[in-house]
């Protein structure tokens, strides 16, 4: 009898604690999520321009750089990474791209089309002239800026650009293994499940979202694992940055080749040979075909330079400085 009893309990109270571990689960979700939606919803303006409506951030002073930000980003994505350029006295311009928290995303959201923005958004801040930083999948929309408006550009710095390069017939331009794919197109579409997922396979997604190898991720400093850290919580909400994904996704499928050979601007371009997302080839093919650009190559890092930090932050703000001369722009 007391078999029986317990037969019957035991799954009712496996149930009940299930019930209250999700509920925990939740509450911690909610919270994060609070917490990233207020995030976004502050610091950020938005310009009314002949192109559309595009969500920027200012901050800093001194010559303008407009900040080009890769995939899952936003404004925050590319505020994060500008504040060595604040404190060594640039303005920073962060933008979101098409389909990125509240930029939406136009019918013709093609790189051409985002170049023209970029130039719009410009106009509505009456800037003159700029530099241009980008990284990643900010890259095709800032290579055809440098092609359609090359008056408008002072400097060009590509950082571990998704561009194209010369692969076998039918290899794509960024290279995602299966199993991470299929990891970003399930948890990309639902916040709580990237949070629940990066809350018990933390390194699989730094992995899959940054393109870190784990090792790199192991060896590196306090300092850096923090940085790595703070860029992986901006992913979230992931909703709201999901329609600009999908189109960067559609757009790295099939890349054409740019006519690299006319682009005028002095031109920067950093790649790191384990960078998980493959861009090594393409930075160094781009860097190759713009007349006079610079290319610095390192052995290691992923897709966000782990452990170099410093060295590209040292060697983009002496780029700017000495490429666009002491002030650049209006």
């Amino acid at each position: 009898m007391m078999t029986t009893y317990l037969g019957s309990i035991v799954p009712t109270l496996v149930a009940l604690i299930a019930t209250g571990l999700f509920g925990l689960a939740y509450a911690g979700f909610r919270r994060d999520l609070d917490r990233a939606r207020e995030r976004i919803s502050t610091g950020s303006q938005i310009a009314q321009t002949r192109c559309g409506l595009i969500e920027y951030a200012v901050a800093g002073r001194g010559p303008p750089v407009l900040v080009v930000h890769g995939g899952e980003g936003g404004f925050d994505q590319g505020l994060a990474f500008a504040e060595p350029l604040v404190r060594s006295g640039f303005r920073v311009i962060a933008m979101s791209r098409f389909g990125y928290l509240r930029t939406p995303l136009p019918v013709d959201a093609s790189p051409e089309a985002q170049a023209n923005a970029h130039a719009c958004l410009l106009d509505a801040l009456h800037i003159d002239r700029a530099a241009l930083i980008t990284a990643s999948a900010g890259a095709p929309s800032s290579l055809q800026f440098a092609l359609r408006h090359p008056e408008r550009l002072s400097t060009l710095v590509l950082l571990v650009p998704v561009a194209y390069s010369p692969r076998p017939e039918g290899t794509p331009q960024v290279r995602m293994p299966l199993l991470a794919r299929t990891l970003a197109e399930t948890t990309l579409r639902s916040d709580f499940l990237f949070w629940l997922v990066s809350r018990v396979a933390r390194r699989t997604m730094i992995r899959t979202f940054l393109g870190i190898p784990t090792a790199v991720m192991e060896g590196a400093t306090a300092d850096e694992k923090m940085r790595v850290r703070r860029i992986f919580e901006r992913i979230a909400p992931v909703r709201a940055r999901l329609r600009g994904l999908l189109n960067d996704a559609a757009i790295n499928a099939s890349l054409p080749r740019y006519a690299l050979e006319k682009i005028t601007a002095p031109t920067l371009v950093i790649g790191t040979r384990d960078d998980l997302f493959g861009t090594f080839d393409s930075a160094r093919y781009t860097a190759a075909h713009i007349p006079h650009a610079r290319f610095i190559g390192y052995p290691d890092g992923g897709h966000l330079w782990v452990g170099h930090q410093d060295e590209v932050v040292s060697e983009v703000v002496g780029f700017l400085r000495t490429a666009g001369g002491p002030r650049f722009g209006r």
